[in-house]
């Protein structure tokens, strides 16, 4: 059974996207930065090892890697920061604060690549996850959607250095998260789908012959547009 990787998996597109992967036969080593919200989430699911810890952590990153084994098959850079909430402007936005976003956004993601390279199986898929504000320039988004950006780039220049692995940059289009609550604090946002609309769309990349590239999920074929 092929193994992967997923983090930030106690809940929202994480949750939803482990489930899909571990009914599909994958073997699963998932995490979050809250322990219990991560056990209770994945208790009694065979095939699946949780590891509380944050990714900014070295050796949280290295206790994933050792628990997928000698052999990953996929990495999945879910777990994100989306900072100060209200997101303010970035002329009144904590540098601190900006730090710690491009720490869990951009910095980690690449660590955790770098300590999962040497077991990546050839042809092993890298999914780091995006957002529209990596792309367009939405007031109040500048550290969030900068860190996206950066990531993107770094994604990108990661697939032309490993053309042996796919290298993905995936934006799962809006949801209704608690992540995209905090990002509109009193806003009513049920309108926005369920993460687990954007799952198919993964899991076709994921499961798929695709290059290496930028994909919008709800454009991927079998997934409602």
């Amino acid at each position: 059974m092929p193994t992967a990787i997923v983090t930030g998996a106690s809940r929202g597109l994480g949750l939803a996207l482990g489930r899909a992967l571990a009914a599909r036969g994958w073997n699963l080593v998932v995490d979050a930065r809250g322990g219990a919200a991560l056990a209770a989430a994945w208790v009694g699911t065979p095939g699946v090892t949780a590891v509380q810890g944050n990714l900014a952590d070295v050796a949280h990153r290295r206790a994933l890697v050792a628990a997928a084994g000698p052999r990953i098959d996929l990495l999945v850079n879910n777990a994100s920061l989306l900072g100060p909430s209200p997101q303010p402007a970035l002329a009144d936005y904590p540098l601190d604060e900006l730090r710690r976003v491009y720490e869990v956004n951009v910095v980690a993601p690449l660590a955790l690549v770098q300590t999962a390279l040497p077991r990546l199986a050839p042809g092993a898929r890298i999914v780091n996850v995006t957002s529209d504000a990596a792309v367009e320039p939405y007031e109040g988004w500048g550290g969030y959607g900068s860190s996206k950006a950066a990531l993107e780039q770094l994604s990108a220049i990661l697939a032309a250095e490993h053309p042996e692995l796919r290298v993905y940059t995936v934006d799962p289009g809006d949801m209704r998260t608690q992540m995209h609550q905090e990002a509109f604090p009193g806003e009513d946002i049920s309108d926005r789908p369920p993460p687990e609309e954007s799952v198919p769309g993964l899991v076709e990349l994921i499961e798929g012959d695709l290059p290496s590239g930028r994909y919008r999920v709800r454009e991927l074929a079998g997934v409602r547009a």
